[in-house]
Parts: structure tokens; C-alpha cells; sequence
């Protein structure tokens, strides 16, 4: 179940693409054209086969510019739409609706898109024990939303920030000298609350970090689908197997059979295209 995030983090967000969009002058085009008392009615709707995700965006984008426009929501997060379903009817200041409607719109399409990838990943490995989540390879600045999407898309997540837990990737292997000196270091100066993750590229590495112990979770990349079977039985339930590496739909089921706890795809949030929805204005 996803939760939908307070108003008081998402404001921030929706109020810096206003600002950026209405620059110093505002909007000049609708300004000129439409009559301050002009009212209006749109209906917002989607363009292609897809799950929703934003439509709180869409609802303060309209009201930072203009409280009294109304907006009635159709739809609710994690809807599944199909071309020309109505997600939301907006009504009242024709130049509140057109000024405020770029900023909304591209949060949504951008949510959207990546609640709808995460859940063709997410109904590909449905009936394993594996669970789909992302990774911090985010927007800088977007980070909350994008990870709100994949939770609406059937997905979870990873860590938060360097700040949630400690992963210890190839990098820091190569500074400390070995996985278990990279291990022996991080345990010797975290918290014991602070969960431990170890990124392995091979076998090799894996049996070092379990022979170190205090490792709670253990990130299996690019690992071919034996050597994932191979490696979930070293494990043997001792650390949480996470498996990631240019993981699709198409090859998620074959990762989630190996019998990985996680499987964790960065492109969910990196590079996901946008889905495609429209604001009609009645005639």
C-alpha cells in the first residue's frame, strides 16, 4: 500500500516549477488573450495505457496559482487508465487553468511514467518472493516524488539518502583494500542501528563478506541467473540477496526465480519516458 505525501513536501517542489515558468513577468501570452473573469472548464485526461501517479501535483499547481479554481479528481493513485479515461475535471478561472496546467502536467506524466514501468516489473516477477525497488539514482531535487511513484507503481524502496544505511560499492572496496577490510571499517564507525550492505561482483567477493560477517544485506551485480542461484545458496538466508544489472521485464522473472529477496532497477527513475496526458478545454 502506498501512503500519498503531505502537501508540506510536495509544495516546495510544485512552486519552484511556477516560478521557473512564470519568470519574472508571468504569463504574458494568457495575460494578453484572456479576460481576468473569463471561467472555464477542462477536462484532464490520459493519452495511453498507464498507472496514475501525482495527481496531488496537478491539484496545487492550479491552487498556487489560483485558489478558487476547483479541481475534481476522477482517479486516485495507482488507477490504471486507458486512452481517454478523465483523471480530473477542472473548472473556474480560465486563467488560473492555463497558467498552472504546463507545471502540473509534467509532474504527473513524469510520475505516471514511472508508476506505470515499475509496475510491468512489478507484474512480471508477481508470484515470487522476490520484491522489485529502486535505487538513488534520481532527479536531484526529486527524489521523494520518484520513489512516491515507484511505491504507487507496486515497486519499494531502497535507501533514502547515504545518510539510511550503509552500501559499500566496488569504490570503496578498491580505497579500503578488500571487502572484509571495507566490512571491519564500516562496523568499527557506524551506529548499531545501521543496517550494512555489500555490493559483489563475484562469487569470490561474496564468500569473503560472509566469512566477515555483520553484513546485513548483500548486492549481487550483473550476475548471470546461475550464478545468482549459486549465490543465494551460499547465502542461505543469512543476508538479504539483492540482485541488480540492466534488469528488464522481459528478464526480471528469470532474476526473481534464482530466489533474490530484491531486485533493484536504477532506470525506473533515471530514464523512464513520461506518459502522455492531455487538458481539453470544453468548447
Amino acid at each position: 500500500m502506498h501512503y500519498p505525501l503531505p502537501d508540506l513536501l510536495l509544495e516546495p517542489i510544485v512552486r519552484a516549477g511556477l516560478l521557473e515558468d512564470l519568470g519574472r513577468a508571468g504569463d504574458i501570452t494568457t495575460d494578453a488573450i484572456v479576460p481576468p473573469d473569463a471561467i472555464a472548464a477542462a477536462a484532464l485526461c490520459s493519452r495511453q495505457d498507464g498507472v496514475v501517479a501525482g495527481l496531488d501535483m496537478v491539484r496545487l499547481s492550479f491552487k498556487l496559482i489560483d485558489p478558487t479554481v476547483a479541481v475534481t479528481m476522477l482517479a486516485r493513485d495507482g488507477d490504471r487508465v486507458t486512452p481517454g479515461d478523465t483523471v480530473a475535471c477542472i473548472e473556474g478561472s480560465a486563467r488560473g487553468i492555463l497558467t498552472g496546467e504546463r507545471v502540473g502536467l509534467n509532474l504527473l506524466s513524469h510520475l505516471s511514467g514511472i508508476a506505470t514501468a515499475t509496475s510491468s516489473i512489478a507484474l512480471a516477477i508477481a508470484g515470487s518472493k522476490a520484491k522489485l525497488c529502486c535505487t538513488r539514482k534520481t532527479t536531484p531535487g526529486m527524489r521523494a516524488l520518484q520513489k512516491y511513484a515507484v511505491r504507487v507503481g507496486g515497486g519499494s524502496n531502497h535507501r533514502f539518502g547515504l545518510d539510511d544505511a550503509v552500501l559499500i560499492k566496488d569504490n570503496h572496496i578498491a580505497i579500503a583494500g578488500s571487502v572484509g577490510a571495507a566490512i571491519d571499517r564500516v562496523r568499527s564507525n557506524v551506529g548499531h542501528l545501521v543496517k550494512v550492505e555489500v555490493e559483489v561482483d563475484t562469487l569470490a567477493q561474496l564468500a569473503e563478506a560472509l566469512a566477515t560477517g555483520g553484513v546485513d544485506a548483500v548486492l549481487l551485480d550483473n550476475m548471470s541467473c546461475d550464478t545468482l542461484r549459486e549465490a543465494v545458496n551460499m547465502i542461505s538466508g543469512r543476508a538479504i540477496a539483492e540482485a541488480s544489472g540492466g534488469i528488464t521485464p522481459e528478464t526480471a522473472p528469470g532474476i526473481a526465480a534464482t530466489g533474490v529477496d530484491l531486485i533493484s532497477v536504477g532506470w525506473l527513475t533515471h530514464s523512464v519516458r513520461a506518459m502522455d496526458f492531455g487538458l481539453d478545454f470544453d468548447a
